[in-house]
């Protein structure tokens, strides 16, 4: 499914790009997603298809809005059976909320569900209107951290299930790694999209980078054998577009960041020397900052840095492997 929609109000914004599978749009708060998504649901002025010109109540979608507008006083099977009509509206209701893992608790209030049960309410109401096509607005905003994963796999692989194509807005990588595409969103309009791991690997722009969680990102210039960046020659393999001279953007992840064993000889390119600025746990892994020719973030896992012994203020060298350095065109800010 294509989409393409042009938007004036209360953001101007022209989008197209394509729907497969359980789909992400990734982007910044403020950018427009959520526009967007009340667009092709109907609930905002808008030209552009699938749906252009429908009225809300016309329109084959499922929508789960960020607060995923439960009604408090009802039991989980009234809210699911509110848009249906009929004698029958008890057991359709019943039979949506088993289909969604929740027939046990279908007597049970909201404020008696944890976030993720919500949502699958919310997601039988949604499959009650027979959709082409749920939205889902921010769906990780009300979730445990503790649980997020769990709950996201569980709700991804249920619309894998139902077969249906779904949008979901967010600005959450953790979300964006699940997709089956990935479309990335700046303001006004698509900056990308593809693969997740097309994507992740390979970000066509700075402003995409940052989104990913690149945490390394400088301004270079262009030269023959690599890239130039605070005074060092950096070596990676140039792609078609970049020309000596150009300036361009060099992102590399904070994890690919190699610290080089004093016991070892060094690595025959990309080297720099430095010192350790600090260092501190991060979960299962320790989070630093390498100053050098270039200050980096650095993270290392647990076992490394048990074997390493590492502490602030020793000196250090580490390397940037050809293969983790990304190049991308684009002129510093000013």
């Amino acid at each position: 499914m294509e989409v393409h929609y042009r938007i004036r109000r209360p953001i101007a914004l022209e989008a197209r790009f394509h729907l497969r599978g359980f789909t992400v749009l990734l982007g910044q708060s403020g950018v427009g997603k959520t526009t967007l998504l009340k667009a092709l649901a109907g609930l905002v002025p808008a030209q552009g298809t699938p749906f252009g010109g429908l009225p809300p109540e016309r329109r084959p979608v499922g929508y789960l809005p960020q607060d995923l507008a439960l009604f408090p006083h009802m039991t989980a099977w009234e809210n699911v059976a509110f848009p249906l009509r009929g004698k029958d509206r008890r057991a359709r209701a019943l039979e949506l909320l088993s289909r969604v893992g929740l027939q046990d608790h279908a007597h049970k209030r909201p404020g008696e569900l944890s976030g993720g049960q919500r949502q699958r309410v919310a997601l039988a109401r949604a499959l009650a209107r027979k959709p082409e096509l749920l939205l889902l607005d921010e769906p990780t905003s009300a979730l445990d951290p503790l649980t997020k994963g769990q709950v996201l796999s569980e709700l991804v692989d249920l619309l894998r299930r139902e077969g249906l194509p779904a949008l979901a807005v967010s600005h959450d990588p953790v979300l964006a790694g699940m997709a089956d595409w990935l479309v990335v969103m700046g303001r006004g309009g698509i900056l990308q999209e593809g693969p997740p791991e097309a994507v992740w690997a390979a970000p066509a722009k700075v402003e995409v980078a940052r989104l990913l969680g690149y945490e390394n990102l400088f301004p270079v210039r262009v030269r023959e054998d690599g890239v130039e960046a605070g005074g060092v020659l950096l070596r990676l393999p140039l792609p078609p577009w970049a020309r000596p001279g150009q300036r361009a953007w060099l992102g590399v992840r904070a994890a690919e960041v190699l610290v080089v064993r004093q016991d070892l000889p060094p690595p025959p390119e990309n080297v720099l020397e430095g010192h350790l600025e600090r260092l501190y746990p991060e979960g299962l892994a320790y989070r630093g900052l390498f100053q050098g020719p270039l200050a980096l973030e650095i993270l290392l896992p647990r076992h490394v840095q048990e074997r390493l012994r590492l502490r602030p203020g020793q000196p250090l060298r580490v390397v940037l492997k050809p293969r983790y350095l990304h190049l991308m065109p684009g002129e510093a800010e000013e």
